[in-house]
């Protein structure tokens, strides 16, 4: 390298940030969004934040498997290294051809995100990765390399290291430093230590074969066997501590033909089809899901109608009423957690805020029952998609050992939202109407992160991943929840699904198959990587808006046309056939019970249920013209008397408030009434030949009266029959729970653009060469605020102001935040001076007394 170009080459990570262009700064804000909140005032502090542990580690956190593994390789190659430094470690001596061709990217991705600086000639990682990736005793490598010669021998005598230059045949030297010097080049010389290594006994080389690939260090006894004597006569193996010892990082890399991993993973594994089906039987499956999932939504909120669970103390449904849930709906009690919390998330479900605070259904449920069920479907599916709320959880334990309830606190896992979204995304990358092999999507997303970063993988040892972590359970639980919603069909994604994470329709082609049944139990099709979409940012709340619009469009033709008829039987059931309109299904649901449910629901007419529909003030003959209306079968006999049985007897007793009594016209069923010892428990005494006091509160008599076998009605006090609603109870409006997003967002290209020009300009400020000032300072960048007399600051300021020329000054706001500034002074008057200021990019008025001092800008300082 030439002295220009050495005096060229970035000296710190802030230097070459400074040479780069806004592109590439843009870039490196949006891949680490945090180094942008807040907006950093010049590239030194944006340099300094991009050093800092915390940052460092979700950077690294976020790299693909290989670009992590560049990174480590780094962290044990000399500092600085260059590129050829670089690919021998990753490539080994046999130069692996995919490693080469994969090299380039991972470099670039490692110096785009400010953790990898300088030329190729001199690459430096960020100290702190360099901390965090590098070997030590107390935190092995990923690698599973361990300290250099020099920093094995840092505590031996100089004698010791003596007899090991002896023992290797290399002559002996004046000082430490040039002994360790000669002891390393002999073990990173290939020929020469290849004749080292031949001279030893056969279970010598065993013992190095043993520790090459980590972890590197071992036990030897005070009296160690002559095999392990060999190894600790010549340096190959090294004492740490008493009984400890450890195997260079030369020797290592020799032993493994100069590569820093095992097995390097310059390509990801590929996602792997199980089987095919046609796109239009993959559609029409996901399609019935849809269905049955605003089904059981809907079944969910109106068995929560009149108030669901209550809360508990600590938040949450309790395990009972959780299972109560999971039988109402007919479900396992994972899945009827999953799609309480769906509702939750979408906002139909909340606490009432009562002092008895039950769970209930809010007004967002009346407004979400009144759009298309496609639109329902979206909007749900649209949750779904962005929720970091995370059903699979509720069972676990949290950090306090306490059980995680469904809707209760401690469910979010910010990660969620993107691991659905990557799933889906490689599910797109599929050949239409293929379904995945679940094991190669996680092998997939496991290379994309590797497990939880760094500190993670060194609990694992080597940084394989577990199979338990949390990326790859919420993975496994999309997977099934996209079956359920209805996202997939057959495990394939379908139209609507590929609509909502934004992916393009791929073409279909003509296809004479009709059977619609996959190729074959053992059939796999390879994906080539490039089907595989790259990953990308979250997309926007306005694109979520429209790709959940496009869904809708996309479901609604695949839904069948609801029905406006049932089919009524003789023994008491009504079938209905398909989807029912909504007007439909909400009496029949009132007048009748579900029996059953699948392709058609059968409904069993009780005496029971007409009377809920007397109650809720349909009368006998309004039920006689709505079943003759909507029936395709003539109404069966049965049914006819059953209504007219239960409506004769409807009503004539009425129950009000005394504290409760009972009125009939027909003293006799009063008589009645009395003379049936189960009504014993209600404290009745006649008052008048019609009418009967009751000790029990109206809602307790009525239920009393009706276990009895009698059908009273409610009446107001003015005599009045009370109609009671199923539907009568809802929460106060409550918004959804808002996402808890994993770190910052990220941001968009107007933030980005404002952002970049505010850092360069603070830079102008810090950087811009100053006169010397009266007393000799010589202003250098970054030194403190200039310091002037009042007088010499406003004699400067109008100076400024008849030459045009740009002034450095020290301000200090309201808030006694100090900062530094480049102005060019326009006006001066009353106290105040209106300049251009260079650092906010915008005209501004200062006041006089909070400016610190001023100084004259060098001449070249443009």
């Amino acid at each position: 390298m030439s002295t220009e170009e050495k005096s060229a080459a970035p000296r710190s990570l802030a230097e070459a940030l400074r040479v780069r262009d806004d592109v590439s700064l843009a870039a490196l804000l949006r891949s680490r969004p945090d180094l942008i909140t807040p907006v950093p005032t010049d590239l030194t502090q944006l340099a300094t934040r991009a050093g800092t542990r915390a940052s460092v580690v979700r950077a690294l956190e976020r790299l693909d498997r290989f670009a992590l593994q560049t990174a480590e390789a780094l962290a044990v190659a000399p500092d600085p290294a260059s590129y050829g430094e670089l690919l021998g470690l990753m490539a080994g001596d046999e130069e692996d051809p995919a490693v080469a061709a994969a090299l380039p990217r991972a470099a670039a991705l490692l110096r785009e995100q400010a953790l990898v600086w300088g030329a190729d000639d001199r690459l430096r990682l960020v100290r702190t990765a360099r901390e965090l990736l590098a070997p030590s005793p107390q935190h092995p490598s990923p690698t599973g390399l361990g300290p250099t010669v020099r920093e094995a021998t840092a505590g031996m005598s100089p004698g010791r290291i003596q007899e090991i230059l002896a023992a290797v045949g290399l002559p002996s030297t004046h000082d430490s430093v040039s002994a360790v010097s000669a002891l390393g080049g002999l073990f990173a010389d290939r020929r020469r230590m290849a004749a080292l290594l031949a001279g030893l006994p056969a279970e010598s080389r065993e013992v190095l074969d043993r520790l090459v690939w980590g972890p590197p260090y071992g036990q030897v006894t005070h009296d160690p066997a002559a095999h392990l004597r060999a190894l600790l006569d010549r340096g190959l193996l090294l004492p740490t501590a008493p009984g400890t010892v450890v195997l260079p990082r030369e020797v290592a890399l020799h032993l493994r033909a100069g590569r820093a991993h095992r097995a390097p993973e310059p390509v990801p594994p590929p996602v792997e089809a199980a089987a095919t089906h046609r796109p239009q039987v993959v559609d029409a499956t996901a399609a019935g899901q849809a269905l049955a999932a605003l089904a059981t939504v809907d079944e969910l909120l109106k068995e929560w109608d009149e108030g669901g669970p209550s809360v508990l103390r600590a938040g949450g449904l309790s395990v009972r009423d959780l299972k109560r849930t999971a039988v109402a709906l007919d479900v396992p009690e994972p899945v009827a957690a999953f799609w309480v919390e769906l509702a939750y998330g979408a906002g139909l479900i909340a606490s009432d805020g009562e002092a008895d605070e039950r769970y209930a259904a809010t007004p967002a449920y009346d407004e979400w029952r009144e759009l298309p069920p496609a639109e329902r479907w979206a909007r749900l599916a649209g949750t779904w998609l962005t929720a970091t709320r995370t059903p699979g959880v509720v069972g676990g334990r949290d950090a306090k050992d306490r059980t995680l309830s469904a809707l209760g606190p401690n469910l979010d896992r910010s990660a969620a939202p993107e691991v659905r979204h990557r799933v889906l995304a490689l599910l797109a990358g599929l050949p239409e109407g293929a379904s995945p092999v679940a094991e190669s999507v996680l092998a997939r997303l496991r290379w994309e992160r590797p497990l939880r970063g760094p500190q993670q993988q060194r609990e694992t040892g080597t940084g394989e991943a577990r199979d338990d972590d949390l990326r790859s359970r919420i993975a496994r639980w999309t997977l099934s929840e996209a079956e359920l919603l209805g996202v997939t069909g057959r495990g394939a994604l379908a139209a609507p699904g590929r609509a909502l994470i934004g992916a393009p329709e791929p073409p279909r082609p003509a296809t004479t198959d009709d059977a619609g049944e996959p190729e074959g139990p053992g059939d796999k099709l390879p994906v080539h990587h490039h089907r595989t979409p790259p990953v990308t940012a979250p997309p926007s709340p306005a694109e979520r808006a429209a790709a959940t619009a496009t869904a809708a469009r996309l479901l609604a033709p695949l839904f069948p046309e609801p029905l406006d008829h049932v089919l009524l039987q003789a023994d008491l059931t009504a079938v209905a056939p398909g989807p029912l309109e909504q007007e439909l299904a909400d009496v029949l649901g009132v007048l009748a019970d579900v029996e059953s449910k699948g392709g058609a629901t059968v409904y069993r007419f009780t005496p029971g249920s007409v009377r809920r529909a007397l109650d809720a003030g349909r009368s006998a003959a309004d039920l006689h013209a709505f079943l003759a209306r909507h029936s395709r079968t003539p109404v069966p006999q049965p049914l006819t008397y059953l209504i007219d049985d239960v409506a004769r007897r409807h009503g004539r007793l009425r129950v009000g408030a005394a504290s409760a009594y009972v009125r009939c016209d027909d003293d006799a069923t009063l008589d009645e009434i009395l003379a049936d010892k189960r009504a014993a428990g209600l404290g009745l005494r006649r008052l008048a030949p019609t009418v009967l006091a009751a000790q029990a509160d109206p809602a307790a008599l009525l239920e009393g009266l009706r276990a009895i076998g009698f059908a009273p009605a409610a009446e107001s006090a003015a005599g009045d029959v009370l109609i009671a609603r199923a539907d009568s109870h809802r929460t106060p409006p409550r918004a959804a729970p808002e996402p808890v997003p994993d770190g910052p967002p990220a941001p968009d290209d107007t933030l980005l653009a404002a952002a970049i020009r505010a850092v360069r300009a603070g830079d102008l400020a810090s950087t811009a060469p100053r006169k010397p000032g009266p007393a000799g300072e010589d202003g250098a960048p970054g030194g403190t605020l200039p310091r002037t007399g009042a007088a010499e600051t406003l004699a400067t300021m109008q100076a400024a102001v008849l030459t045009g020329e740009a002034l450095w000054i020290g301000y200090v706001n309201a808030e006694g935040a100090a900062s530094q500034r480049v102005i060019a002074p326009i006006r001066v008057e009353g106290g105040f001076v209106t300049a251009y200021d260079h650092t906010a990019d915008e005209v501004r008025t200062y006041p006089l007394h909070r400016v610190t001092g001023v100084a004259e800008l060098a001449d070249d300082a443009g």
